[in-house]
């Protein structure tokens, strides 16, 4: 301890108290952990999401992608923005004998509780050129953004088939010299 003239011990131990007192009282406190209810949100947001696919809800499907979302579809341009989304999405509906469901696996919100992945599969089932039902089965990775009012909305957004190419791509060869 620094010798100060005239002033106590007791006295600079007091005011040393005081100060880390104040100081650990202006500390904010650390935000909730809601990771374990978020999950519970963006399952339910999920399964919600499904059924409004299965209902062919464009309008209801969409509502849960955030204005600068993206949508990587497989086979297909980057989807960018709001008007790409509906309209690939749209197209994506309207193909004939179109059915389709998903189900997470598993959801990780971060520990920050603003950002949220979900992965999982999906059956889709739609008709082919030769009129029978083409069934396919796959997979998907949605991350999430919590936005301002605490719901969670879609930023990215991409699934692929399980199932092998239907057409073998050529593989470039060189000739020998």
């Amino acid at each position: 301890m620094i010798a100060v003239p005239h002033v106590r011990p007791r006295v600079v131990s007091a005011v040393t108290l005081v100060a880390t007192s104040v100081a650990a009282a202006c500390t904010p406190a650390a935000p909730p952990d809601t990771r374990v209810q978020d999950e519970a949100s963006i399952r339910v947001l999920e399964a919600a999401w499904s059924s409004a696919l299965q209902a062919k809800d464009l309008d209801r499907f969409v509502a849960n992608y955030a204005p600068e979302a993206v949508v990587l579809p497989p086979n297909e341009p980057i989807a960018t923005t709001p008007d790409g989304i509906r309209k690939d999405l749209a197209d994506f509906l309207a193909l004939p004998g179109f059915s389709m469901s998903f189900r997470p696996t598993a959801v990780k919100v971060a520990s920050a509780g603003d950002f949220a992945y979900s992965y999982g599969t999906y059956d889709l089932t739609m008709t082919g050129q030769n009129g029978k039902p083409v069934p396919d089965k796959g997979k998907y990775v949605t991350v999430y953004r919590k936005q301002a009012d605490g719901s969670w909305k879609a930023v990215v957004d991409t699934f692929n088939s399980d199932n092998p190419p239907t057409v073998t791509p050529r593989l470039k060869t060189t000739k020998k010299k």
